[in-house]
């Protein structure tokens, strides 16, 4: 896949493009049927198949103090687009200059005239343009006028949910691993680097990785089973998020105790893919009561990952 960071790249017309558009954090089950309409019309067309998605996210430039945690990183949302089949991946640099600009003018001067749109794909609630003017019966009057067509896909439900990014971080902040993965396609996981902790666990006997969450969606405070993936081995693990009541930590961590891993990660980038939430976070009278909560913790995320039978997890448990 062909990513493009900058407009100026495009220095001609794609060929017979198909295009859809949007932030499509999470790339979920309702995003991927946005592409599978695209990579399918493009191929009969003999064009490419394109996605346009923004960084940073509008509503960090827009809303800087409220917008939205993320379910992905930037760079695994290209992985996962890339997986699609999708032909090329345009990252429109977004700003308050950029958010200025008429939907009328997006359409005529970028999709049409720099790209060379022949196909767009949109979901049933798409806007765009200055203050969020366009809507999809002004995409269809300007197809009509610079001759491209549009596709308009309704709202994809699963279970009676419908699937979407809002909805999917709601799961997650609720502790409803099962039901997120289930509108995700796949586990919630959460990349990040390992940087120093309290080192608590390893006095306790239970050494952690404490994980840089940057803006991932953070869980519900509690004790997950999860797996851990370090440098592409996989490995069960015991995760908790919050803020430690034992010991009245002032913010919240995410701490990991990888089971059957003797090494350091300090500075290692690592994925904690989340399980089954065993329990909330509570407070012990003390240390020893805490050491064999932590003992029954590990056992049940042996006995969870073991039944499970996990196909990326690649140790003996």
């Amino acid at each position: 896949m062909k990513v493009i960071r900058q407009l100026e790249d495009i220095q001609k017309p794609l060929r017979n493009p198909v295009m859809t558009i949007g932030n499509f954090d999470g790339v979920h089950r309702g995003h991927k049927v946005l592409f599978y309409r695209v990579v399918n019309w493009a191929k009969k067309l003999g064009g490419q198949s394109v996605v346009m998605t923004f960084d940073p996210h509008p509503l960090q430039v827009l809303a800087p103090t409220g917008g939205p945690d993320f379910i992905t990183t930037p760079e695994k949302k290209l992985q996962l687009i890339e997986a699609e089949g999708i032909d090329v991946t345009l990252v429109i640099p977004f700003s308050k200059e950029f958010a200025q600009i008429s939907a009328h003018d997006f359409v005529k001067d970028l999709l049409v005239d720099r790209i060379g749109l022949r196909g767009l794909v949109v979901g049933y609630d798409y806007r765009f343009g200055k203050n969020r003017e366009g809507d999809i019966r002004l995409l269809r009057e300007l197809g009509n006028r610079y001759g491209f067509q549009v596709e308009m896909v309704s709202g994809i439900e699963l279970d009676g949910s419908l699937v979407s990014s809002t909805a999917i971080r709601q799961l997650i902040r609720n502790g409803h691993m099962h039901e997120a993965e289930k509108l995700l396609g796949r586990p919630y996981e959460i990349v990040g680097r390992v940087v120093k902790g309290r080192e608590r666990g390893r006095l306790l006997g239970f050494p952690t990785a404490n994980v840089n969450m940057h803006n991932h969606v953070p869980p519900k405070p509690g004790v997950y089973a999860v797996e851990v993936e370090i440098e592409g081995e996989w490995y069960a693990g015991a995760a908790n998020f919050g803020w430690n009541p034992t010991f009245g930590d002032p913010t919240p961590s995410l701490e990991v105790h990888v089971l059957d891993f003797d090494g350091d990660l300090y500075g290692k980038d690592i994925t904690v893919r989340f399980g089954e939430r065993i329990r909330d976070e509570r407070r012990f009278p003390g240390p020893e009561a805490l050491v064999a909560q932590i003992q029954r913790d590990v056992e049940t995320v042996r006995s969870l990952l073991a039944a499970k039978k996990p196909m990326a997890l690649a140790v003996s448990c």
